[in-house]
């Protein structure tokens, strides 16, 4: 069977231009703040730089999920590219946890050998951050109809809040001359780099590692598909996530001697079930009639097992 990619449409193609723009102001932004956060002699400056290569590589992340999201499965990659975005996401989270350490500690190093800063380059680039992340949060918004870009949005809005705290310092600064605000600053936004970096590294290895999805309870799952008519039990039960927002489910499912006309009926409804009630649409479930034997980690009927020891002895 040949899957293909559906064309295109208005809504991805708009989508892919707001990524786009969001792309490139991102990255000029990254560059002038690291330009001013060095000319300035202000850590804020610098650690708002290293928080918004986090904003581009989400955006990145965003996009090139888009950009996936369109291409179908083949035969050397049979469940799409989806994990792509996920190791990217795996190894960019890594990085900037080493850049919030390092922020971290230049701060705790500022606060006993102070610097003097200049607050009014602060707050001119950190306005302009506002208006940036501002803009670029309002144009995701417009577009943002599943979950990935939601995630992006929601990114964009919390670095408005962060980048307008650098000018409180900033103001801060300006009215007091206490430099000590600007490493202070500095740790709370290596902190809060930190937080969600650790969040994406625990999420992606969760998905690398093919464990259970976050949320997800296999007693749920399993007690929902034994009140499908026609079941008896489910066991081999096994879910992972394919991608950051789409899981798969295997399973072996017990019913009784009935023909295969009469068990499809059966599937249809426990698809129905896992598709609407867990939000799980690519399945594999092995319908049984006699009971199952753990041999070592695969699951065997116990007649087979009989049949073939007994065969094996024909000569």
């Amino acid at each position: 069977m040949h899957v293909h990619a559906a064309p295109m449409g208005p809504g991805a193609k708009r989508t892919q231009t707001v990524l786009r723009f969001s792309l490139v102001a991102t990255l000029v932004y990254v560059v002038v703040t690291f330009a001013a956060g060095l000319r300035a002699h202000s850590l804020a400056l610098l650690s708002e730089s290293g928080h918004n290569v986090s904003d581009f590589l989400a955006l990145l992340l965003s996009f090139v999920a888009v950009y996936f999201q369109s291409r179908p499965a083949d035969s050397s990659k049979t469940f799409g590219y989806q994990r792509a975005g996920v190791l990217a996401a795996f190894i960019n989270a890594g990085t900037l946890i080493v850049i919030s350490l390092w922020i971290g500690a230049e701060a705790v190093h500022r606060l006993s050998a102070p610097v003097a800063v200049q607050p009014k380059l602060m707050m001119i680039v950190a306005a302009a951050g506002v208006v940036m992340n501002g803009v670029i949060a309002a144009l995701l918004w417009g577009v943002a109809r599943d979950v990935n870009l939601r995630s992006a949005f929601l990114h964009m809005a919390g670095d408005t809040l962060s980048t307008a705290a650098v000018i409180a310092g900033g103001a801060g600064i300006l009215l007091t001359g206490r430099s000590w605000i600007d490493p202070v600053l500095s740790l709370l936004i290596a902190a809060l780099i930190l937080w969600t970096s650790v969040g994406i590294v625990r999420e992606t290895l969760n998905i690398l590692l093919e464990g259970t999805p976050h949320g997800v309870s296999l007693v749920e799952i399993r007690s929902g598909m034994e009140t499908v008519e026609g079941v008896v039990n489910v066991h081999d039960l096994h879910v992972w996530s394919l991608g950051s927002h789409s899981s798969a489910l295997a399973c072996h499912v017990t019913i009784a001697d009935i023909p295969p006309s009469e068990s499809a009926c059966i599937l249809l409804k426990l698809n129905h079930v896992l598709h609407d009630q867990f939000h799980i649409s690519h399945t594999t479930i092995q319908f049984e009639h006699i009971g199952c034997e753990e041999l070592e980690g695969c699951v065997v009927p116990i007649e087979e097992l009989t049949s073939s020891s007994h065969q094996g002895h024909v000569h």
